[in-house]
């Protein structure tokens, strides 16, 4: 049992990207999650464990709160995560990990809303720029061994580009 453990977490620490990122695209009314997906039980499946690259209509995602209260973990934890709605029977077919507490759930939820109805001159300045993940400067040395973001071709050209005029949204 200890063994199992152990190589759970070393293969987690190994496969464990540098970042999830979730890209909205306003011209498309879609969002891309790069999602990374573990499975304790099954350890050495391709399958339970990897990237899985999916895209959502905009107009099926909502933003939820959930609260859990963990005594030995310092008290009452608030995650917002982005649920994905089936439009016909409005059952929620997956859920995404937005932010780990609420105050900056609701602001980050106000910005990509603001974003997706307004477009990018409506943002507000930010202090500090967006970075990329893959670039190594300025990260630690451990976290310079992950697995960098790499989108599939077809899904990255998709989710920084607008639809053609023959294509259907």
């Amino acid at each position: 049992m200890c063994v199992w453990v152990v190589f759970s977490f070393v293969r987690l620490d190994l496969a464990l990207p540098r970042d999830e990122p979730i890209r909205f695209n306003r011209l498309r009314r879609k969002i891309y999650v790069y999602q990374f997906r573990c499975s304790y039980l099954f350890l050495f499946s391709r399958k339970h464990w990897g990237v899985k690259p999916v895209a959502y209509n905009w107009d099926d995602v909502t933003a939820e709160v959930y609260r859990v209260y963990a005594p030995g973990y310092g008290g009452l934890i608030e995650n917002v995560m982005l649920s994905v709605r089936n439009p016909d029977t409005d059952e929620v077919i997956d859920r995404v990990l937005f932010t780990h507490d609420l105050y900056h759930g609701e602001a980050y939820w106000a910005i990509a809303r603001l974003f997706m109805q307004q477009g990018p001159e409506a943002l507000p300045k930010f202090v500090h720029p967006p970075r990329d993940w893959n670039d190594d400067d300025g990260l630690s040395h451990m976290h310079c061994l992950a697995p960098k973001v790499d989108w599939p071709q077809e899904m990255d050209r998709e989710s920084r580009t607008g639809p053609s005029e023959g294509e259907a949204q």
